[in-house]
C-alpha cells in the first residue's frame, strides 16, 4: 500500500493513470512479478468504503437529483455528465481548467479507478471491417494489427470482466466471450422483430455490458439498480477498483500512489531510453523522481498526449516519441447526437421489473460491402432503449388535485429512445496541444483541445437521424420525431488518437505492440493510441490492447531489450 514516508524510488515498472487501462496495466505487470509503482493524480478511492452515495435514495439529496446554479457555474462541463449521486467521481472544472478552441467537453474524474468507476459498461469488439478501414479508404494510416493479432486477448479480457451479451454471429460485430445475457422488454422486442422483418440486413440485440448476470469472481451478481456510477458495493460490474486494483495488491508487488501529478517522463539521452517520471504532488506541490525499467502511461487520451508533450528532452525536443510531427494530432470522439423516438400504443399490460443498466443495440448496417450511394465513409450503431413514461416524463401536464396525481402515477404508453453512436474520421488538425502562456496551479501549461466534426460526420448524423425515424415508423410507432442534439467533441466521452500506432514511424508515435518507435521502454495503452475511432465504444479494446503490450514488454524485459 502507499505510505506517504515511502522512501523507494526506483521499481520495475510505472504506470500513470489507474482508470480501465492503467489498472490493467498494473495488475498484468505485477502477476508478471514486477514490483509496480501505480500513479494516480487523483484522491484514493477504495472499492465499497468510499462509495458515500451509493445507497441513497433521490430524496436524500438536498435538491433532489439537480445541480445547483453555483455547481453549474463551477463545473460547467462536468455538471452536464454528471448528477449529485456521482459528482465527487468528477473533476472541478475550476480547478482544473483546460482551453477550448471550440466547444469540447473534457469529461474527467481524478480519483484511484479514474472513469472506470462511472463509464457506460459497453463491450464490443473491432472486427477487420474496422482494422483495414483505414488502409482501404484512405483516411488515416493503416493499422499496425489486425483482429486476429487482438482476438485472443479479447477473450481473455472478457474472462476476466465478466460481459454480459448473446452470441449473434455477426462478422461487422464478432461474439465474445459471454455471461448470460440481460434481457429485452415488450417494446424492444417488438422494435426487433419489426426490424428483422423489414430488413434482414439489420438485426436488434441487447447490449454486451460488464455488468454481471450472475456471481462473477468474488464479484456480483448486478443487482439491476442501474446506480453504477455511484460505485457498486456489490461490485456488480467492473472496474479497476473493484477488480484489476485489488487483484494487482494481492501479487504483493503494487505500490500504489494518489495525489500523484505526472509532470514528464526522464529520458537519458547516453542510454537513450527513458529512466523514469517527475511528479508533482498535487497536496504539497513538492517534486520528486520515480525510477523504473519500463512505463505504462495510461493517463487517458488528452492529459497523456499533454505528458508526452511536457516530455522535452535533447532527443525529443517536441516532446517524448514525436518524431513524426503526429503527437497531439488525429483526435477523435464518437459522435452521439442523431436519432428518434416514437409512441407505441400496444403492450399496455405490460410492464417491467428493476432498472436494467443497459439499453439494446442495433449493430452496424451501413457500408458494411463498400456501398457507393451513401455520402460518406464508414459507419454508425444505434444505441437506445424502450421503456413506458413515468411522471417525470409527464411532469409539465396541466391538472390538479386527486384525479392528477392518479394519472401522474399511472404508467404512461410505451416509447423508444434511440441514437447513433457514429465513426469520426481522424483529421491531423483536430488536435491538442500545450499552452505555455496559460498554466495551472501546478505550474502545468494548459492543454488546449482544437475539435470539430466535420463534413463525413454531418453527414452521418443525417442518415442516423433518419435511418432510426424509419426504422420506428415500420414497427408502428407514432408521434416519432427526429432530432439532432449537436452536442460537441468530447461529448461521447470516448476521446482517442493523439499518440496512434502505425507501421511507420514517420506517420506515428507507436508500434504495433505500443511501444513508442524511439524509445523502446515507453508504451501507451490508453485510448491515445488508437488509430481510428471505428464506431463500437472502445474500453474493451483499450484493455485488450493494454494485457497484449503487457506481455510484450515481460518477454522483451527478460530477453534485455528494454
Amino acid at each position: 500500500m502507499y505510505r506517504s514516508n515511502d522512501a523507494n524510488t526506483s521499481y520495475d515498472a510505472i504506470v500513470i493513470g489507474s482508470g480501465i487501462s492503467g489498472g490493467w496495466a498494473a495488475m498484468e505487470l505485477c502477476r508478471k512479478g514486477m514490483k509496480t509503482l501505480l500513479l494516480e493524480r487523483g484522491r484514493e478511492v477504495e472499492h465499497i468504503k468510499d462509495y458515500p452515495t451509493a445507497m441513497l435514495k433521490p430524496w436524500d439529496f438536498k435538491h433532489g437529483m439537480n445541480h445547483t446554479l453555483e455547481e453549474i457555474e463551477e463545473s460547467p462541463v462536468q455538471s452536464r455528465n454528471s448528477d449529485p449521486g456521482n459528482a465527487h467521481f468528477y473533476v472541478n472544472d475550476r480547478e482544473h481548467p483546460y482551453i477550448q478552441e471550440k466547444p469540447f467537453d473534457w469529461v474527467r474524474g481524478y480519483q484511484v479507478g479514474g472513469r472506470s468507476l462511472i463509464w457506460g459498461r459497453q463491450c464490443y469488439r473491432w472486427s477487420d471491417l474496422d482494422f483495414q478501414a483505414n488502409l482501404k479508404d484512405g483516411h488515416g494510416v493503416d493499422w499496425p494489427i489486425r483482429y486476429h493479432d487482438l482476438a485472443p486477448w479479447y477473450g481473455y479480457v472478457e474472462k476476466f470482466i465478466g460481459v454480459s451479451g448473446k452470441h449473434e454471429g455477426l462478422s461487422q460485430l464478432p461474439d465474445g466471450e459471454f455471461l448470460p445475457a440481460m434481457e429485452l422488454n415488450c417494446i424492444e422486442s417488438h422494435l426487433a422483430d419489426a426490424i428483422h422483418k423489414n430488413d434482414q440486413s439489420r438485426l436488434l440485440t441487447i447490449a454486451r455490458v460488464a455488468n454481471l448476470t450472475k456471481g462473477w469472481d468474488h464479484r456480483g451478481p448486478c443487482q439491476n439498480r442501474n446506480l453504477c456510477s455511484r460505485g457498486c458495493p456489490f461490485g456488480g460490474y467492473f472496474s479497476s477498483n473493484s477488480s484489476t486494483i485489488p487483484a494487482a495488491f494481492a501479487t504483493g508487488n503494487l505500490t500504489l500512489r494518489p495525489h500523484a501529478i505526472v509532470a514528464e517522463i526522464l529520458y537519458d539521452d547516453r542510454l537513450q531510453k527513458a529512466i523514469g517520471v517527475r511528479v508533482i504532488d498535487s497536496l504539497t506541490k513538492e517534486s520528486f523522481n520515480y525510477y523504473a525499467k519500463i512505463i505504462f502511461i495510461n493517463a487517458s487520451t488528452i492529459a497523456t498526449a499533454g505528458i508526452l508533450l511536457q516530455s522535452k528532452s535533447n532527443r525529443f525536443p517536441d516532446g517524448m516519441g514525436n518524431d513524426s510531427g503526429e503527437l497531439g494530432h488525429n483526435l477523435m470522439d464518437h459522435h452521439s447526437s442523431s436519432g428518434a423516438y416514437g409512441v407505441h400504443d400496444s403492450y399496455k399490460e405490460s410492464y417491467y421489473k428493476g432498472r436494467r443498466p443497459s439499453g439494446f443495440l442495433i449493430p452496424r448496417y451501413r457500408n458494411l460491402k463498400n456501398e457507393t450511394e451513401l455520402p460518406f465513409v464508414r459507419g454508425y450503431n444505434i444505441q437506445g432503449h424502450g421503456e413506458r413514461a413515468e411522471w417525470q416524463d409527464r411532469s409539465a401536464e396541466d391538472g390538479f388535485g386527486v384525479e392528477f396525481k392518479s394519472r401522474l402515477t399511472t404508467p404512461g404508453p410505451w416509447f423508444v429512445w434511440m441514437a447513433g453512436w457514429g465513426e469520426c474520421l481522424p483529421y491531423h488538425d483536430n488536435m491538442v496541444s500545450l499552452d505555455s502562456r496559460q498554466v495551472d496551479k501546478w505550474g502545468l501549461p494548459q492543454l488546449k483541445i482544437d475539435f470539430e466534426f466535420k463534413d463525413n460526420e454531418r453527414r452521418m448524423m443525417e442518415d442516423v437521424k433518419h435511418s432510426s425515424g424509419e426504422m420506428l415508423d415500420n414497427a408502428g410507432f407514432r408521434d416519432i420525431q427526429i432530432f439532432n442534439y449537436h452536442r460537441p467533441g468530447g461529448a461521447t466521452v470516448h476521446e482517442m488518437g493523439t499518440a496512434r500506432m502505425g507501421r511507420d514511424p514517420k506517420t506515428s508515435v507507436l508500434n504495433g505492440f505500443n511501444q513508442i518507435h524511439a524509445a523502446k521502454n515507453v508504451f501507451v495503452t490508453d485510448g491515445s493510441c488508437m488509430t481510428s475511432s471505428a464506431c463500437q465504444n472502445p474500453s474493451l479494446t483499450y484493455m485488450a490492447l493494454t494485457a497484449r503490450a503487457c506481455e510484450y514488454a515481460a518477454h522483451e524485459l527478460k530477453k534485455g531489450n528494454l
